[in-house]
């Protein structure tokens, strides 16, 4: 069977790109509150409104995270699938954000995210290759808890954590690989308010992990049987997602 390169979704980079979120947060508060003069606030009051409401824009990567069971066929045919390449989806939305105080804040962002995996089928007998794409468009409606750093200036590092359920209005039967409609994930991120004389930009990049299996094993919607092998040759999977969002208060 051939080899495949580590995807960038994979434990090991999720847990260095949490240890890096906080880190860069603490540098970027220490930063601010030991390496700069104090400048004129803009817009000082607006994050002491009980509400806050916003629009977002965007856009993500997705991946999907499978466990082979090694199933053959009586051909001796064995098939395992990977994302064989990335493509940046879509993601757009609003934003109502609750305070509770000084530096904790809950957040609703109900988005759509319009993306696409690449999925590659590699056969270990004869290294023969079959490819599927598969859409979506994935109504969501994440619940964050936000926990911001002092502001300095005209700008405040935060970090952000919560679930995410996802609705995908496109899944398509037939095809080798079927994907429930449903998931829910877990989010991590961090980000950082700039304010600017007339609004609030907002740069975040939230990482996202499904908690459910979204492989549906139960498939009468294929008239090909010989399609079966490639469901039966998957355990589980669980989708990842990079979120990229540009928020404007």
């Amino acid at each position: 069977m051939k080899s495949h390169a580590q995807s960038p979704y994979s434990p090991s980079c999720w847990r260095s790109l949490c240890a890096w979120l906080a880190a860069a947060v603490l540098m970027l508060s220490a930063t601010g509150a030991g390496a700069q003069t104090r400048k004129v606030m803009n817009r000082p009051y607006v994050d002491q409104r009980r509400l806050h409401y916003g629009f977002l824009a965007g856009f993500h990567m997705q991946d999907l995270e499978l466990q082979h069971n090694g199933f053959t066929d009586a051909a001796g045919n064995q098939w395992h699938a990977d994302a064989g390449s990335y493509e940046p989806g879509f993601s757009v939305g609003v934003l109502a954000e609750l305070r509770l105080n000084e530096n904790f804040s809950l957040r609703a962002i109900p988005s759509m995210h319009f993306g696409t995996r690449n999925m590659t089928y590699h056969n270990a007998l004869n290294d023969e290759e079959q490819r599927q794409t598969l859409k979506s468009t994935f109504i969501s409606l994440p619940l964050n808890l936000k926990f911001a750093a002092e502001r300095f200036n005209n700008y405040r590092p935060y970090l952000v954590a919560g679930i995410n359920p996802m609705y995908d209005l496109t899944v398509k039967k037939g095809q080798n690989l079927l994907l429930k409609a449903f998931d829910c994930y877990l989010e991590v991120g961090l980000g950082c308010d700039f304010y600017t004389p007339f609004f609030k930009f907002i740069p975040e990049i939230k990482f996202a992990y499904g908690l459910a299996n979204v492989v549906d094993k139960k498939r009468p919607d294929l008239t090909n049987p010989e399609q079966l092998i490639f469901t039966n040759s998957i355990d589980k999977g669980r989708s990842k997602m990079i979120i990229f969002t540009f928020y404007f208060e």
